[in-house]
């Protein structure tokens, strides 16, 4: 994965505050263009497995309609309220598809760990319900920002 940021490196997450920054949040907002070039932004819950960005997808959707036609995309995942704490990540690149479309739960062990993290996650379970409605996409970034405003020296 190409991580490279050239500006505010005084306020970047290391990469061991990434991985605990995008394992304790749920929601990022994806960006796609829109056939006729207008940015489309959704938001949508997620699973990082240290290398991957794991999206979980409605295939009935803008989104998945416009990465179907052009698989590039930026998410940005941010916490914070006052200037002090804001904090985020925006990667960027070309997403795959993982698995059928829509997710039924036929073995796809490329799927094992995202799923265990996901549903851990966000249900609280040990495995992954599947609603016939949603699949998988898989941003493995080719550009990463991060910035944590509580390093800026007061």
């Amino acid at each position: 994965m190409a991580v490279i940021q050239r500006r505010g490196r005084r306020i970047m997450m290391t990469p061991h505050e990434v991985d605990a920054f995008l394992a304790e949040q749920r929601t990022c907002r994806v960006a796609t263009v829109s056939k006729d070039g207008r940015p489309h932004v959704g938001a949508l819950w997620f699973a990082w497995d240290g290398e991957s960005l794991w999206l979980y997808s409605i295939v009935r959707s803008q989104r998945w309609t416009d990465l179907l036609r052009d698989p590039r995309v930026s998410v940005v995942i941010d916490d914070g309220v006052e200037y002090g704490e804001l904090r985020g990540i925006e990667l960027s690149g070309t997403v795959e598809f993982i698995g059928e479309a829509p997710r039924t739960g036929e073995p796809v062990p490329e799927l094992d760990a995202p799923e265990r993290l996901f549903s851990a996650k966000n249900f609280g379970l040990d495995t992954m319900p599947h609603d016939g409605r949603h699949a998988w996409l898989r941003l493995t970034p080719e550009r990463m920002a991060s910035w944590d405003f509580s390093k800026i020296p007061q």
